[in-house]
């Protein structure tokens, strides 16, 4: 890029020392001339077009994690300090991991069996999940079940109603809740009556609402440290990001 910019400075200079030094006051042939010389060091040398879009992508980049940074920020206690919200992994971990996901989601699904091998081989992240069903009627029931469940019957349930939900391959209604809900050694009839209760519809508005002033609007999305991780992260990278954070806390 600076050579480009030698180029036309050099273009420029063709028309006289002093508009040399005055791009904002060009004639025409002026501007011909450093139209011709731009055009044809890029002929030379297309490289330019790629270093540029490069540069381009990296200040995009750091405009959109400051920015993320500070909505993040904005927003710690919704995010990090939500009683409403299930809390797992080591309560007292030096780093927090949110999820914002979605039964219905395959990413989520994907994620999920890495995000349990990234707590349990870390020991040292607490996690927490928002419910954020977003790919239909399915995904608000199986939400609502596990919020429900987590309501009534606690963090080891949930667990293991979380887990099971996002392993589910068949349509999520209320027969096929009231067989996991016994197969889990839990009574069915309270947790659907539950289901529907404002209690239960409170959270999910809790966090949409949350998930709108965080500019999330597709699952699994990651919360991690001043970090937005939108979509599926692999394993491999989680803990790198992970390991970055903590050198520089």
């Amino acid at each position: 890029m600076k050579a480009l910019l030698a180029a036309a400075a050099a273009a420029i200079a063709l028309a006289g020392p002093a508009s040399a030094l005055d791009l904002t006051d060009m004639n025409q042939s002026e501007r011909s001339a450093l139209r011709e010389e731009i055009r044809a060091y890029i002929l030379d040398n297309p490289e330019v077009i790629m270093e540029a879009v490069a540069i381009l992508e990296q200040r995009q980049n750091a405009q959109k994690a400051q920015s993320d940074a500070q909505m993040i920020a904005t927003n710690a206690e919704a995010l990090f300090e939500d009683d409403a919200s299930w809390v797992g992994g080591n309560p007292e971990g030096d780093l927090t991991l949110v999820e914002f996901m979605d039964y219905r989601c395959g990413y989520c699904r994907k994620a999920a069996p890495e995000v349990s091998e990234l707590i349990e081989s870390d020991g040292n992240i607490r996690i927490i999940v928002k419910e954020f069903p977003i790919l239909g009627d399915q995904s608000v029931i199986a939400s609502r079940f596990a919020i429900a469940v987590l309501q009534l019957e606690g963090d080891a349930a949930y667990e293991k109603a979380h887990d099971t939900l996002i392993k589910f391959k068949g349509e999520i209604g209320r027969d096929a809740l009231t067989r996991i809900a016994g197969d889990l050694g839990l009574e069915a009839a309270p947790i659907l009556e539950r289901m529907d209760s404002d209690a239960v519809t409170e959270v999910i508005s809790r966090n949409h609402q949350l998930a709108s002033r965080l500019q999330i609007t597709g699952t699994p999305t990651f919360v991690m440290g001043e970090q937005m991780l939108r979509g599926y992260v692999p394993l491999d990278k989680m803990r790198q990001i992970a390991a970055q954070i903590r050198k520089d806390q």
